[in-house]
């Protein structure tokens, strides 16, 4: 009796999908320019009301000795509404590249996510790994070509690659900045002016890493104690040679009163 092998393609279709050649990238709205719609919808008599909601959040990232440090927040407001106290707003891309997100969090999510794609084709097709530069470049163009189409994003690219390690700032006007010489570190949200006084007063190039780990843990803290849009836990990541590592996650209810203590201007409990 013959053994029967229809088992190994019974159900298994041999066609390809009927979407397998179709378009997907970002859809735009279907009108014939899609910048005058998104600029003209909210505007005459009978218009929507136009929902303006202020972002807020705190990102950093600075450059040193030692590699690079990135540290965050995880608060997503919606005007004076806090939505979340728990938003992961470091975008892993490869075990070299992390993205950070700031300003609207489905535009940061989602190209970031589009640039992980294109980084690990590139990777398969050229046996090597996307550097820093050309990943920055790539996100930068993308962004650049939807300016004016409402997106809002604010990030920052960092990694470790053949040249050693690199900090990128790309924004959705199209703007791509590199840290580098006297300019070795960027903070983007609403509590960045607060971050960059703690980093001003605190940045030297031959950190160690606990001291360059502590900076950014201390500066994101600082921001949200006084940036009412920023909060919930600061998390820190340390890129080096061999990769990132998440170094710590920290509510910073805890960090305020582990620094009051320090600073002397903690009340001590009464007796």
């Amino acid at each position: 009796m013959a053994l029967k092998m229809d088992f190994l393609t019974k159900g298994v279709s041999t066609h390809a999908p009927k979407n397998l050649l179709k378009d997907t990238s970002f859809v735009l709205p279907p009108v014939d320019d899609p910048r005058t719609f998104v600029d003209s919808v909210f505007e005459g008599p009978d218009a929507p009301p136009k929902l303006e909601f202020a972002h807020g959040t705190t990102t950093l990232g600075f450059v040193f000795k030692g590699g690079v440090i990135i540290a965050v927040d995880s608060r997503a407001s919606m005007g004076n509404y806090i939505s979340s106290q728990t938003v992961k707003k470091v975008i892993e891309i490869n075990p070299y590249l992390l993205g950070t997100m700031a300003g609207g969090a489905a535009d940061c999510a989602y190209w970031q996510r589009y640039l992980g794609k294109e980084a690990r084709l590139f990777e398969l097709r050229n046996k090597e790994r996307m550097s820093v530069k050309a990943a920055s470049k790539l996100l930068s163009g993308i962004l650049y070509n939807y300016q004016g189409y409402g997106l809002s994003v604010g990030t920052m690219m960092a990694g470790w690659d053949k040249t050693g390690p690199q900090l990128y700032y790309c924004d959705s006007d199209g703007t791509r900045l590199h840290a580098q010489g006297p300019h070795p570190l960027f903070s983007v949200g609403s509590g960045s002016t607060f971050a960059y006084g703690v980093l001003d007063s605190g940045y030297k190039w031959d950190m160690g890493d606990a001291e360059a780990q502590e900076l950014g843990r201390r500066a994101i803290y600082h921001a949200t104690h006084r940036d009412a849009y920023s909060g919930g836990t600061c998390s820190v990541y340390h890129i080096t040679e061999g990769g990132w590592t998440q170094i710590s996650q920290t509510n910073v209810a805890d960090l305020h009163y582990k620094y009051s203590e320090e600073q002397g201007t903690y009340p001590p409990p009464a007796n």
